[in-house]
């Protein structure tokens, strides 16, 4: 733990590399038999997961966070480490990489019910694009059926019985497709880095994408700044899950509710895109009058997000709704629910509330049918998409959005 001047390092400050969107874990999503055991979760156990850093720095640190718990989260202790192979979803780490993570110079942390906790600065040399494994061992558990978690990781994490915090591997143990109680990454950059926060839901999480193999449309975009030298400090943070809504709770809360959460008080956040709404419109009853209300409630609350934004001095650039011309449940046969796509989309475009506009249907949608995905890109589904499609999103970004400049006078009045 760094106090006072020995061994700090140069001018910089801390910016978020990774992150998470939290939420309360649903009964599906709960650690499997026998880490979870009525109202006690991962008692005498060893939890390992891996996240994807986005930019790089000398020195990190941890959030866990124990935002949906109903107990106190008692972490005994935790290590960062290297996977084996520099792999996503591994539950070996590269021998002599492992290194304890202390809080105030302690090997263990509760964390309070609502509450997160931000470790201290570890000594942890992290490469931009690299794999990093995080391990916690709770040896009382979490005396609670309500815990934090992101349940579409789309990569595997580790439980096993036991103290095997530092340990090489973790032969025989159960996986499952989550991450829990781990909220962010962060690292300590040089000033010339920033993050931009990528508010969605299950199209940015990634449902579609392969397990294990970060080919999200987040990830591709990634990988597309940091061959430019004037984006190459630029971090991603994924703040999206599966079923989310931008007006009313779904899975996980809505966006005007999370927004303070995900992307205000995130580390280095300078640019934030906005590419959610589907949800919004496939689940509200598809009648004119009710897909009217929705739409334009939905722009109304674009309005807030910008604002509320823009106050903390953060871009805020809109993306366009893809097609679900199709889908099973979002599709109607009247079109009501296609209209009030469009008339968002509209807005967005011309709208002239967002700092820049990214249009994501125009990327997407099949130019013969423009209702529907280009079948190339369709996962199945005629709402999701293959990694092709995330390709086509990622490709659709313009990276010069991301170079880094002045705010304009007046910037964030209204």
């Amino acid at each position: 733990m760094l106090r006072g001047g020995a061994g700090r390092p140069s001018d910089g400050h801390w910016v978020g590399t990774w992150a998470s969107m939290l939420q309360l874990t649903e009964p599906d999503n709960m650690p499997p038999a026998p880490f979870t055991q009525g109202d006690l979760v991962l008692n005498d156990g060893t939890l390992r997961q891996t996240v994807r850093a986005t930019i790089g720095g000398r020195w990190m640190r941890l959030r866990l966070s124990n935002a949906f718990g109903g107990a106190p989260l008692p972490i005994t202790k935790a290590f960062v480490a290297l996977p084996v192979g520099g792999q996503a979803g591994v539950s070996a780490v590269r021998p002599g990489s492992a290194r304890p993570v202390t809080f105030h110079g302690r090997t263990s942390a509760v964390v309070p019910a609502g509450a997160q906790v931000v470790s201290d600065p570890i000594d942890f040399d992290v490469a931009p694009r690299s794999n990093l494994t995080v391990t916690v061992y709770l040896a009382q558990g979490q005396a609670s059926a309500s815990i934090t978690s992101h349940p579409g990781s789309r990569t595997t994490s580790y439980m096993l019985a036991g103290d095997h915090a530092d340990a090489a591997d973790l032969p025989g143990a159960t996986a499952a497709d989550h991450w829990y109680f781990l909220g962010g990454v962060e690292v300590w950059s040089p000033r010339t880095t920033a993050a931009a926060a990528l508010v969605g839901d299950s199209l940015t999480d990634g449902r579609g994408s392969t397990t294990n193999m970060n080919d999200r449309w987040p990830d591709r975009l990634l990988d597309r700044l940091q061959s430019r030298p004037a984006t190459s400090g630029v971090a991603i943070l994924n703040q999206a899950a599966g079923g989310n809504r931008v007006l009313d709770d779904g899975l996980g809360p809505n966006v005007l509710a999370r927004l303070d959460r995900d992307v205000l008080a995130q580390s280095g956040v300078e640019w934030a895109i906005l590419f959610e709404g589907v949800n919004d419109i496939g689940t509200a009853e598809a009648t004119e009058a009710a897909q009217k209300q929705v739409a334009d409630d939905l722009v109304a609350a674009y309005d807030q997000i910008v604002t509320r934004a823009h106050a903390q001095g953060i871009r805020v650039y809109g993306a366009t709704l893809t097609p679900f011309g199709g889908n099973t449940g979002y599709d109607d046969a009247r079109g009501y629910r296609e209209s009030a796509r469009q008339a968002v989309n509209e807005w967005i475009r011309t709208g002239r509330r967002f700092d820049a506009v990214i249009d994501f249907d125009g990327a997407a949608r099949d130019p013969a049918n423009p209702r529907r995905l280009l079948p190339a890109y369709d996962v199945g589904d005629h709402l999701h998409l293959n990694p092709a499609g995330y390709q086509a999103l990622a490709d659709a970004v313009p990276a010069t959005l991301f170079e880094r400049r002045p705010l304009p006078p007046g910037f964030g009045f209204d």
